[in-house]
């Protein structure tokens, strides 16, 4: 049972949909270690074993000290303190075997445990690249990042914990019971009275605070969000005075949350004192009529004391049990999540036959191509277009058009609902996956630099390029001079906290990655939208020296950014509504006059 001011939370524990059948998948994945847990078992029975027969021998000591003490005082020889000796010598014996099993079966169920989170971790990390892009869609970043992390560490913790202690637990029952009828049945029959109150007084405080340590957790929750929001929008807060507000709210959530925890651990916290009072009027009990017994020779006085120690053991391993269900619940929750995700569909090959690529020369042609994220909500209708090897088109129009959706097709994030993309007058379908987007090389608008120095961010981009093709790469970009005055240059670190570097700085070596990559097609989405004008005029340079001989395609919001498009074709509500070079466009006075001339205007 919990000890002290509060035990865990029962109603915050979490239940599996499908507990029989996780249990099952679950045992698929240890039934490789079942040499290994036979032997956990089997230490942890003996290691438990060794330390209930314990309090009988010490009783032993008692009884041989006792008589001694009697044998004394009525002219007899006294206290043997060389069996006294030898029965503590054989009860030191026992312990220290026990602590010994006790850590083996901890070795071994710790590497168990942590072989099976990193090969959970193993399978999950190879699930993320072969699951459709429509999976994330549906998921936030937290949930995919907390099955990772949070739901294989209960997991693995849980399972460390429990599957040697529920095998303590239920043998040291056992073994205790065997025990006391050993010394003697009456005394057992009377001891086990004190469980049904125990019992009934344990699901009384629990069923009475369970609502409040759920309170606890949702209260809890409010008080990190409110933290969170105070430390990741300090800017906002302070621009619009709004600390007193934020203080104002953070201290009644904070309030709701003491209020709740004192209840719950004031209510949780009397199941201790009252179990102790229940148990030491069952002592007395058993000290009354344990004397009587000994008076009348049923019994000695070492096996008293023994009966006394084995009833205080007792309950605990009861209420470790009921602390195990609660884990166990959270473990199979954690597992069921771990293996939903290891389930999902992974994307899937139209063709069995593939087509290998070899020199692509880069035409492109989308023939009526249909597509919503989801079937009852098409966004791209009836898009047709040619692309001529090296041309460099540019996608525009108004947010929601679907630029950036038939970016995603092309290198076939997703599936179409009818219609066909060809490339070099293959359906993409007829490629691999990977093949077709080893062709593509990509600039976002949102940077993506990982914690590395500089070369190796870069580097990614091509991981068997030399350090002078990096640099060179990184002088098309014009990132070069701006990195050589960076401290240790391209060996400085980047991470989350470098602030010396600003976002289109940022930009430009992301750029100097897709430079080194060496594409076949090129995709720029958005990929100045965060520079200011001087940097703009250099990645412009840098990108025309780029997408020569390349076939290009440029999603742009900035208009004036893609006049020297071979061509250009608007899009509005998921059709191409116009195509032609700047100056046609311009000539005709339709929507993307409209569209360039409103960015103009004051």
């Amino acid at each position: 049972m919990p000890k002290g001011r509060g035990g865990p939370p029962a109603a915050s524990t979490e239940k599996a949909k499908d507990f029989k059948g996780t249990v099952k998948k679950l045992w698929g994945y240890l039934s490789s270690h079942k040499i290994a847990l036979v032997i956990v078992g089997i230490l942890t029975i003996a290691s438990t074993v060794f330390s209930v027969v314990g309090p009988k021998i010490l009783g032993n000591a008692t009884t041989e000290l006792f008589n001694g003490l009697i044998s004394k005082y009525s002219g007899g020889s006294g206290i043997n303190f060389v069996k006294i000796g030898q029965i503590l010598l054989i009860l030191l014996c026992l312990y220290v075997a026990s602590a010994i099993f006790s850590y083996i079966q901890g070795i071994i169920m710790t590497n168990i445990s942590q072989k099976l989170a990193y090969r959970l971790r193993k399978e999950v990390s190879k699930k993320m690249n072969k699951i459709p892009m429509s999976y994330y869609d549906s998921k936030t970043h937290g949930e995919i990042l907390s099955v990772i992390t949070n739901d294989i560490d209960t997991l693995s913790q849980n399972l460390n914990i429990e599957a040697t202690q529920i095998i303590s637990s239920i043998a040291t029952i056992i073994g205790i019971l065997i025990m006391m009828f050993s010394i003697d049945w009456i005394m057992t029959l009377i001891a086990l009275v004190v469980l049904p109150l125990s019992a009934i007084i344990i699901a009384l405080i629990m069923k009475k605070s369970q609502k409040y340590f759920t309170d606890q957790q949702n209260f809890l929750a409010d008080v990190n969000g409110n933290v969170e929001e105070m430390f990741s929008s300090q800017n906002v807060i302070r621009v619009f005075n709004a600390e007193d507000k934020m203080i104002k709210n953070f201290e009644k959530d904070n309030k709701k949350l003491a209020d709740v925890a004192w209840k719950s651990n004031f209510i949780s916290g009397l199941m201790h004192p009252i179990m102790n009072f229940i148990g030491n009027l069952g002592y007395v009990v058993i000290a009354i009529i344990g004397s009587y017994f000994a008076i009348i020779g049923r019994i000695t006085v070492g096996n008293i004391q023994s009966f006394i120690q084995y009833m205080k053991n007792f309950t605990n391993p009861i209420g470790q049990i009921a602390q195990i269900s609660n884990m166990l619940q959270s473990m199979i929750a954690a597992s069921e999540r771990v293996f939903d995700f290891l389930s999902v569909e992974e994307e899937k090959e139209k063709s069995k036959k593939f087509i290998p690529i070899n020199e692509v020369k880069g035409s492109v042609e989308f023939q009526n191509v249909k597509f919503g994220y989801n079937p009852d909500k098409i966004i791209i209708k009836d898009f047709s277009a040619k692309v001529k090897p090296g041309q460099k088109i540019a996608i525009v129009g108004p947010t929601g058009a679907g630029k950036t959706t038939i970016v995603k097709l092309l290198m076939r994030f997703y599936e179409l609902n009818s219609g066909k993309i060809l490339v070099d007058g293959h359906n993409i379908n007829e490629y691999r996956k990977e093949d077709i987007r080893g062709l593509f090389g990509m600039v976002l608008q949102d940077t993506w630099l990982f914690n590395g120095t500089v070369m190796e961010n870069i580097r990614y981009g091509r991981l068997n390029a030399t350090d002078d093709e990096v640099i060179d790469a990184c002088k098309m970009a014009h990132v070069h001079h701006f990195i050589q005055t960076l401290p240790d240059a391209y060996n400085m670190v980047l991470n989350e906290e470098t602030t010396n570097i600003s976002g289109g700085q940022k930009q430009l070596l992301t750029i100097a990655r897709a430079i080194l990559a060496d594409p076949k097609i090129l995709i720029l989405d958005e990929a100045t939208s965060s520079v200011d004008t001087r940097t703009e005029i250099l990645i412009q340079k840098a990108m025309d020296k780029l997408m020569e001989g390349r076939t290009s395609f440029i999603i742009a919001h900035r208009l004036s950014t893609i006049k020297n498009a071979d061509l250009i074709l608007v899009m509005d509500n998921g059709d191409i509504v116009e195509q032609g070079t700047h100056e046609e466009l311009l000539k005709k006075e339709g929507f993307y006059y409209k569209l360039y001339n409103s960015q103009f205007e004051k």
